[in-house]
């Protein structure tokens, strides 16, 4: 994790953006010390009072899953930053609303006449549905694909691993339908309805849209080189679009290293030559962080999805050997669409079926996917009341928790879908929901979802609690939730601090009893990300003392 801890400005940009990694967080006012109960076992509470905490709150519960009975509790009633714990609800929400062998089908259709020589005179309409993949993570098995540490978090975090399979499968694929369904010519336009839902803003970013490619993300790899050397690099997907530049190269082994994008975020996607440039410097034999190897994985945002996904779909109908007479690189001509939801069966001539519904959460709880998770919620309020937006969305999930899991809404404060901000829940919200999860039919997939302490997905690095051999059973035994917030600490403008750190979900004890538990920490001071792993991994060691002692 060598060079994830740069600058404490440089921390604080990451950061600002950065409430997912393996996310949670917590917040109290205890005047800066732990509340003690007696109901929790001193072992845990050394932890707890360790020196860098010693101005932090934690908040914990812990119950039998079958009983509901608690076993220990901290602060249950304390409100707390929750990060990407709020994903319990809004998967679980979700799963109950949807099913767990739901798919997503994409369509496109024809506007106009087919001449017998195959030109379509009129224009190709795909009607986004949602579908958060799109083909661009399935593997030969029908699952979905994801690493350990995802591409979306590769700028804050400092590197990232890509998945395999291709990101414009699910496009190639519907491009050769339309091949097949014989038209040879579109002498019209090709558009993205992506009237599913109402955009929304995503922290600031970009306003996000149905339609997806490659997680709205430009994957760019660097590898390695000698002192004095461009760095070589390349990008994914490969479209007109966007293209990237480098001026990136290789100084000295003692020089620092600096990555920098320009613009990270580009607003010119839609137009002609739409380019993003890569500077800076790679200090010469630099272990990349997090992997240890290269590639080193930077991104650049999407920003205007539509625009992005109409060029892309020219470009996979032309490798087809379908002609566009449109210009392939324009702003997706929302003005040409029919009146919403007008589409005719017989105009039909391709479609696109996603993983089930399982595979897209188990997706979005593994990593931490926040844009995943606020589609989530928009999926929920779809299928729930017809909502399309994310106000409407979050006043139905309320509605749903009220009514199905008994939890208040004066137990939570949720802004979006995946704990963006300051989305708080008190551990009694928390925990209710993991027990009301237990008695519906998508609690084995619901389950599934979580990442496995020392295993896979956010957990999977959580590995210090195996120093201790009596704990080293522990692993594959707790399937949990992360969440992380980190932010600029008001205190001490220019430095970061870890506003909350927190963990949720099921373990498997080693007497064959399950518990449910919620543990989480607020406002510890931080220099870099290598300090939050840190707290990360004394969440795992609770959560495997819990493990051995229940």
């Amino acid at each position: 994790m060598s060079e994830t801890v740069e600058t404490a400005s440089m921390i604080v940009r990451q950061c600002k953006r950065w409430t997912v990694i393996t996310s949670v967080c917590l917040l109290a006012s205890c005047g800066g010390s732990v509340n003690s109960n007696t109901t929790v076992p001193t072992s845990i509470m050394q932890i707890m009072q360790k020196p860098v905490y010693r101005n932090a709150s934690w908040s914990m519960q812990v119950v039998d899953l079958d009983s509901g009975g608690v076993i220990y509790d901290l602060n249950s009633n304390t409100q707390m930053l929750i990060g990407s714990v709020r994903k319990l609800f809004s998967t679980g929400n979700a799963f109950n609303a949807l099913g767990a062998d739901h798919r997503f089908v994409t369509p496109v259709y024809r506007q106009g006449s087919v001449a017998p020589n195959g030109t379509l005179n009129g224009s190709l309409i795909l009607v986004a549905s949602g579908d958060l993949t799109m083909g661009g993570r399935a593997n030969p098995d029908g699952t979905t694909a994801f690493t350990a540490f995802d591409h979306n978090e590769a700028n804050a975090l400092g590197n990232a691993v890509l998945t395999t399979p291709d990101p414009l499968a699910g496009y190639d694929s519907l491009a050769a339908q339309v091949a097949a369904a014989g038209i040879t010519t579109i002498n019209g336009d090709v558009v993205i309805d992506d009237r599913l839902f109402e955009p929304f803003n995503f922290r600031d970013q970009f306003d996000v849209r149905p339609i997806f490619v490659n997680d709205d993300l430009v994957d760019v790899t660097l590898a390695q080189s000698a002192g004095g050397a461009a760095v070589p690099f390349d990008w994914r997907p490969k479209s007109a679009a966007f293209s990237v530049q480098s001026t990136l190269t290789t100084g000295s082994a003692t020089s620092k290293l600096a990555i920098d994008l320009n613009p990270e975020s580009p607003t010119c996607i839609g137009a002609p030559n739409c380019v993003g440039t890569v500077s800076g410097n790679v200090p010469a034999g630099l272990v990349p962080p997090l992997t240890n190897a290269y590639p080193l994985v930077r991104t650049f945002r999407v920003t205007q999805p539509s625009n992005y996904a109409r060029t892309v779909f020219i470009e996979a109908l032309a490798r087809a050997g379908v002609t566009v007479t449109a210009a392939p690189v324009e702003a997706n001509p929302v003005q040409l669409l029919p009146a919403k939801g007008s589409y005719s069966s017989t105009q039909q001539v391709a479609q696109l079926t996603s993983a089930t519904y399982a595979q897209d959460l188990r997706f979005v709880n593994k990593v931490s996917y926040n844009i995943g998770a606020d589609v989530t919620l928009m999926q929920f309020g779809l299928a729930h009341n017809g909502s399309t937006t994310m106000a409407n969305s979050l006043a139905a999930e309320q509605g749903e928790l009220s009514a199905t899991f008994n939890i208040s809404p004066d137990q939570y404060h949720f802004i979006d879908g995946s704990g963006g901000g300051d989305t708080t829940a008190n551990a009694r919200a928390v925990i209710a929901m993991l027990r009301g999860m237990r008695t519906k039919p998508a609690f084995a997939p619901y389950f599934d979802t979580l990442p496995v302490l020392g295993v896979d997905g956010s957990l999977a690095s959580i590995n210090d609690f195996e120093a201790d051999s009596t704990l080293a059973g522990a692993k594959g035994q707790v399937h949990a939730k992360t969440g992380t917030y980190v932010t600029e600490n008001p205190a001490a403008p220019g430095t970061p601090i870890l506003k909350g750190q927190a963990l949720a979900g099921y373990i498997d004890a080693k007497s064959g009893r399950r518990i449910a538990f919620f543990v989480t920490v607020n406002n510890v001071p931080i220099t870099g990300i290598p300090d939050v792993l840190k707290v990360f991994q004394d969440q795992g060691t609770i959560a495997a003392m819990l493990w051995k002692m229940l």
